[in-house]
């Protein structure tokens, strides 16, 4: 490990950060909630997957993308799909004029399963669809924009459209998408009841251990040349071009990658909800996935968890107090955080917390060293 923090896989205060994080996630809240509470939070992590991809694509890389519901939904349906084959058994069905075919196909008079739907049937062919088919999604459009040069609003633009577009094809494809319903009635993972407390206590901690799994491996990113080339580009652009880099090629890996993270949140999702549809697909959802990272701070990893959790809870604890109300006072703690904190929660811990901690201990001949995901970028 070398000796120079900042080339560090974890600085001192970065572990602390992690340790922490994994104390809250592991021993609080379980302690602290109860199995209805306990799942809740659980999906609140799985939107943390997208927010922690946006860290690198945003954050690091300076591409901001509005359509991050989409592979976040692609992943979601092709863990519901697997889910929903083994649900669909002659046995369960036998009622259906097509025993053998989810529920929703009988209603649209198929009368067979699609090819399509056949590697679904499948749990390891599933689970690789979760991570390849966002990914091949991303590779297409990132090709498609980055080779053309297409960035900042533009590309946000775009991708935004494809989250509208993508949400209309399934709605219009009731039966083979299940439509505006979606794929649900979700009930068992290779005869395993995922519908139970005990269930959805497990899945918690499978999701808790993906998450952190993503975490290293995004510090991972973040801590390589290519975290370095990242924030080059996001800085100076033309230079890193002109220092013979292919730009397009770096910008389309970590978009990829961030589509991967994000299809691993929609299937967690998908497991510990019991449904996936198209309105976790579509534009609004998107743009909550950016607020997720702006609040936490698109320039950490940790922070975007943080921003995740603290979004999601503001937004169920105001729609149960104030159902009238409950958008306003999210749009306000958003506004609110942004205006006053510009890089996030993660911003008030580098510029407030941590140089307090560095004068108290600066005597004592040690320092408090700064998250660099924390820093802004004229930093």
């Amino acid at each position: 490990m070398m000796t120079n923090a900042s080339n560090r896989f974890l600085s001192r205060s970065e572990l602390i950060g992690f340790a922490v994080l994994a104390a809250i996630i592991f021993i609080v809240l379980p302690v602290m909630l109860d199995t209805f509470r306990l799942n809740l939070f659980g999906k609140y992590l799985t939107y943390a997957f997208v927010a922690i991809g946006l860290v690198l694509c945003w954050g690091a890389g300076g591409i901001l993308s509005l359509g991050q519901g989409v592979f976040f939904g692609l992943g979601g349906y092709c863990m519901a799909m697997f889910l929903k084959l083994e649900a669909s058994t002659p046995e369960n069905t036998a009622i259906q004029s097509t025993p053998g075919i989810p529920d929703f196909m009988d209603w649209n008079q198929l009368t067979a399963l699609p090819v399509w739907w056949e590697p679904f049937k499948v749990l390891p062919l599933a689970l690789l669809a979760v991570v390849l088919v966002p990914v091949v999604f991303a590779f297409i459009i990132g090709v498609a924009m980055f080779t053309r040069r297409v960035g900042g609003v533009y590309f946000a633009i775009i991708t935004q459209a494809f989250a509208a577009i993508l949400t209309i094809l399934i709605i219009g494809q009731q039966g083979y998408t299940g439509g505006v319903n979606g794929i649900t009635d979700l009930r068992t993972l290779l005869g395993w009841d995922i519908r139970t407390d005990e269930a959805k206590e497990v899945l918690y901690y499978v999701n808790g251990v993906l998450l952190f799994v993503v975490l290293f491996a995004a510090q991972f990113v973040r801590k390589s040349k290519l975290g370095r080339l990242l924030i080059a580009m996001r800085d100076q652009e033309d230079r890193v071009r002109f220092s013979g880099y292919n730009v397009a090629n770096f910008k389309i890996f970590v978009f990829c990658l961030g589509a991967a993270f994000a299809g691993i949140g929609g299937a967690m999702f998908t497991l510990q909800v019991g449904f996936m549809s198209p309105t976790l697909v579509g534009i609004v959802p998107s743009i909550e996935m950016v607020i997720f990272c702006a609040v936490g701070g698109r320039l950490s990893i940790l922070g975007a968890v943080y921003g995740a959790l603290l979004v999601n809870w503001a937004k169920t604890t105001f729609s149960e107090s104030f159902p009238e109300l409950w958008l306003l006072g999210l749009g306000g703690l958003f506004i609110a955080v942004v205006m006053a904190f510009p890089n996030g929660l993660a911003g008030i811990w580098a510029e407030q917390i941590a140089p307090r901690l560095a004068k108290l201990t600066k005597s004592g001949g040690a320092s408090v060293p700064l998250p660099d995901a924390a820093k802004s970028p004229a930093e």
